[in-house]
């Protein structure tokens, strides 16, 4: 069998850099404190830990095959809620900008 191996999706640079931009932003704040870069077959994702052992807060993926759709940039809450879908990435994390992003205690 001569399968064609498909390529993963990654982020590039560029993009990289907009999106750690947000991150230390939110770092320095006190709200953030971990993340993760999984590169998939179908899309790219950066996910945003509140802390290394619990489930990502916030998902930024990158599904080029949605490019001429809904937009290859998307970011989730938790529950795969889509917050927030275009083709621009700084469009789309404009979401963190707009938002009060305060973890509510249960103590």
């Amino acid at each position: 069998m001569n399968r064609k191996k498909r390529p993963f999706v990654n982020f590039v640079r560029p993009e990289l850099t907009i999106i750690m931009a947000i991150y230390g932003r939110m770092v320095a704040a006190g709200e953030w404190r971990d993340y993760g870069i999984d590169a998939l077959s179908d899309r790219a994702v950066f996910s945003i830990f509140r802390h290394a052992s619990e489930m990502p807060l916030y998902r930024v993926e990158k599904i080029p095959v949605l490019a001429r759709r809904q937009g290859q940039y998307q970011v989730l809450a938790i529950g795969n809620q889509i917050l927030k879908r275009s083709d621009d990435l700084k469009a789309v994390l404009k979401v963190f900008d707009t938002r009060r992003f305060r973890l509510v205690s249960n103590d």
